[in-house]
C-alpha cells in the first residue's frame, strides 16, 4: 500500500496529507502515532469487517490519489472517524468525565483528588488523540474536496464532510472543556507546509466556542436528515449543537446565564425531539447491549470492533472496569468502582445487602452484592456477583476473584459486554485481550431531552412549560415506573437527573466545568462535599452474608480519614501535557483573540 509521509515535529500535525497507512502486521501494534512527535500517523485499517458500517478498504492498492472514486469509498473514508483516531482516549475519557466529577473511585488517582499535572501520561494520550481526531478530520475533508472522482454525488461528498465537521466539533469540544483556550487548527497541511505548526496561539475559550458553533453549523447544512444507523446525521449534528449552546451560556456570566444562547439550546433540542424519528428505549438497560449498538437513542457515538485483530479499532473498556475473571481474557477495574456517593444518589447502601431498586438506572449502572444479570454469562444461565465473587468451584471453565473487589460497595455496569459467549451472541463474533465490539456512546436522545428542560428552565429556576415538563417525565418515568408527572420541573431536578442518567457515560465532570462558568461556587461545594472515598471491612461482611446469609456489617465504615479534594476556581481546567508544552511554548502564554469568520469550509 503506497504512502507518502514526511516528518513533523508537532504531534498536533500528526496526519499528513495522506489518510491511507500502511498495513498492521501485528494486532498488538500501538496507536504509536500519536505518541511520537516526529512520526507520520498511522492509523490502522482493519481488513475485515464485522458489518456494513465498520467497512474499511481492502486493497493493498488504495492509496490517497485513487481511493475516494465512489460514494462507497467516500463512506469509508469516513468509517474510520468513530473509532481509531478516539482510542487512546478511552482512559481519558473515564478519568476526566467520571472520576474527577466523584462519579467513580481510583484508589490514589490525581483525577479523584485533583492534583492531575502536566506529566501525567493518560493526561498526554488523551491530548495527543484529541489532536490526532482533529488533523484526521481536516485532512479527510481536504481530500474530499480535492480528491473526490466524478462518479461520486455532491451529496454524498457533503455527507462525508457533514460527519468529519461534527466529529471536528466534538473534538473541540472536549477540548475547551478540558483544557480551556486551546489553538485552533482549522487545516493541517498549509500549517505544515508553512512551517507554523509549532509557533500556533491559544484562541480564547469564547472563540473557541464560536468556532464549534460554526463548525456544527456548516455540518448541519451538509448532512442528510436520515442516514445509516449508526452514522451521523443533521439531527445528531443539532443535539450536540444543543449541548454546545447550552455549555456556553454561561461563559463570562455571574449566577445567570446567556439567554440568546438558552434560546438557542433550546430550539436545536426541540428539534431533535419533535423531528428526527428517533425515541427512547423502552428498557433503559438495553441501551448498553451489542445488539443495540445503534439503537434510535443513539445520537453520536464510538462504533468499535474487535473483528480483524486491528489494534485502535476496538473497544477496551471492560479491561479496565470489569472485575478480575469477568471474561476469558484479562482485566483488572476491580480495584475501582462507581462512588459511594454516586451509590447514595441512587438511594442505596453500600453496607446493606438488600437493594431497594427504586430507579432501574442503577442496576444498570452500579452493580452491586445480591445482583443477578441475566445478559452477563447467558450460556451459564446468568451472572451472580456475590457467587462470582466467593465461589471456589469454577462455573462453564470461570472462576472468580475470591474475594469482593469492590472498594467502594460496587462495580461498573456500563461498557461491560460479558464473557465471550455473551459476546458472540450479540454481534456475531468474538472478543479478544481488551477487545470487544460495543459501542459507547457519545450524546444520547434522553441526554437531548434533558438539555431542553434545563434550557426552557433558563434563569428562572422552575418551569412550568408543559413539553418541558413532559420530556423531563419521559426521562424520569423510564426509569422509574410509579413516577407521578410533575407540574413543575426544578434546575436541581435536572442537575441530578442528569447524573443519575447519564452516570459512568464520561459526562459529569463536564456538566461541573459549565456550572463553574456560572456558578463556581455551587460546583465547588457539590464536589468537596462529596463521598469519594472507599468504604473499609466490605469484603469481609459481604462472605459472611454470602455464606451464611446474615449480614454483620458493623465493622463495615467509611473512610473520613482522606481530605476532600482542594477544589479551587484553577480546578476546572486541565493542564496541557509537558510533551505538548515542550513543542509549542505558547500554550503557556495568554489567548489571543481569533476572527473565527475567517475560517472556510
Amino acid at each position: 500500500m503506497k504512502q507518502t509521509s514526511k516528518p513533523v515535529s508537532f504531534r498536533w500535525m500528526n496526519l499528513a496529507s495522506s489518510i491511507w497507512p500502511m498495513k498492521s502486521k501485528s494486532k498488538h501494534m500501538k496507536y504509536r502515532n500519536i505518541l511520537n512527535a516526529i512520526a507520520v500517523a498511522a492509523v490502522s485499517f482493519s481488513l475485515t469487517a464485522c458489518d456494513d458500517f465498520l467497512d474499511r478498504p481492502n486493497e493493498d492498492s488504495y492509496n490517497v490519489d485513487n481511493f475516494y472514486q465512489n460514494d462507497e469509498q467516500l463512506y469509508q473514508t469516513a468509517n474510520q472517524l468513530y473509532s481509531s483516531p478516539w482510542y487512546d482516549f478511552q482512559r481519558g475519557f473515564i478519568k476526566v468525565g467520571e472520576v474527577m466529577s466523584g462519579n467513580y473511585y481510583m484508589g490514589s488517582s490525581p483525577y479523584l483528588t485533583l492534583t492531575v499535572n502536566s506529566s501525567d501520561a493518560d493526561l498526554a494520550t488523551m491530548s495527543a488523540s484529541l489532536w490526532s481526531v482533529n488533523a484526521y478530520c481536516n485532512t479527510l475533508i481536504k481530500n474530499v474536496n480535492e480528491k473526490a472522482g466524478s462518479a461520486t454525488t455532491e451529496t454524498v461528498r457533503n455527507a462525508v464532510k457533514g460527519e468529519a465537521l461534527t466529529w471536528k466539533a466534538m473534538t473541540y469540544f472536549f477540548l475547551v472543556r478540558s483544557f480551556g483556550a486551546v489553538p485552533i487548527i482549522h487545516e493541517n497541511s498549509e500549517m505544515m507546509a508553512s512551517n507554523t505548526y509549532n509557533d500556533v496561539y491559544k484562541a480564547k475559550v469564547e472563540d473557541v466556542y464560536a468556532y464549534i458553533v460554526q463548525t456544527l453549523e456548516q455540518a448541519i447544512a451538509w448532512l442528510p436528515e436520515s442516514a445509516a444507523a449508526g452514522r451521523i446525521d443533521k439531527y445528531c449534528a443539532e443535539g450536540l449543537l444543543a449541548k454546545v449552546y447550552l455549555a456556553k451560556s454561561g461563559l463570562g456570566m455571574s449566577g445567570t446565564r446567556n439567554e440568546a444562547d438558552l434560546k438557542k439550546a433550546a430550539e436545536y433540542a426541540k428539534d431533535v425531539i419533535d423531528n428526527s424519528g428517533r425515541e427512547l428505549m423502552p428498557n433503559y438497560a438495553d441501551i448498553f447491549r451489542l445488539a443495540n449498538n445503534t439503537c434510535p437513542e443513539s445520537l453520536i457515538a464510538w462504533r468499535w470492533t474487535a473483528e480483524g485483530g486491528i489494534w485502535t479499532a476496538q473497544n477496551s473498556f471492560q479491561s479496565d472496569l470489569a472485575m478480575t475473571g469477568f471474561d476469558e481474557y484479562i482485566s483488572w477495574g476491580g480495584y475501582g468502582g462507581p462512588s459511594v456517593d454516586l451509590i447514595e444518589a441512587f438511594d442505596e447502601d453500600p453496607t446493606s445487602p438488600t437493594r431497594q431498586n427504586i430507579d432501574s438506572r442503577r442496576k444498570a449502572t452500579l452493580m452491586m452484592a445480591g445482583d443477578v444479570y441475566e445478559y452477563f454469562w447467558t450460556d451459564l444461565g446468568g451472572f451472580d456477583v456475590l457467587d462470582f465473587c466467593f465461589s471456589k468451584e469454577t462455573k462453564g471453565g470461570k472462576i472468580g476473584p475470591q474475594t469482593y473487589q469492590s472498594p467502594t460497595g460496587a462495580n461498573c455496569v456500563k461498557h461491560l459486554v460479558g464473557d465471550n459467549a455473551d459476546h458472540v451472541a450479540g454481534i456475531g463474533h468474538s472478543m479478544a485481550r481488551m477487545a470487544t465490539s460495543l459501542a459507547t456512546h457519545i450524546l444520547r436522545l434522553s441526554d437531548v431531552y434533558l438539555i431542553y428542560v434545563e434550557a426552557m428552565i433558563g434563569n428562572n429556576g422552575s418551569t412550568t412549560n408543559q413539553s418541558a415538563i413532559d420530556a423531563f417525565y419521559a426521562v424520569r418515568h423510564r426509569a422509574r415506573s410509579g413516577y407521578t408527572k410533575p407540574t413543575s420541573v426544578t434546575w436541581e431536578d435536572v442537575w441530578k437527573e442528569r447524573r443519575l442518567e447519564l452516570a459512568c457515560e464520561g459526562d459529569r465532570w463536564y456538566d461541573f466545568v459549565r456550572l463553574s462558568y456560572y456558578d463556581q461556587a455551587t460546583a465547588i461545594s457539590e464536589l468537596t462535599s462529596q463521598k469519594r472515598n472507599a468504604f473499609f471491612g466490605l469484603n469481609d461482611a459481604y462472605k459472611v452474608y454470602w455464606e451464611s446469609g446474615n449480614l454483620d456489617a458493623s465493622n463495615a465504615s467509611y473512610d473520613t480519614g482522606i481530605a476532600a479534594p482542594n477544589v479551587t476556581s484553577s480546578s476546572f481546567t486541565l493542564p496541557f501535557p509537558d510533551t505538548d508544552l515542550a513543542l509549542n511554548k505558547h500554550l503557556l502564554e495568554d489567548p489571543i483573540d481569533v476572527d473565527v469568520t475567517q475560517y472556510k469550509y
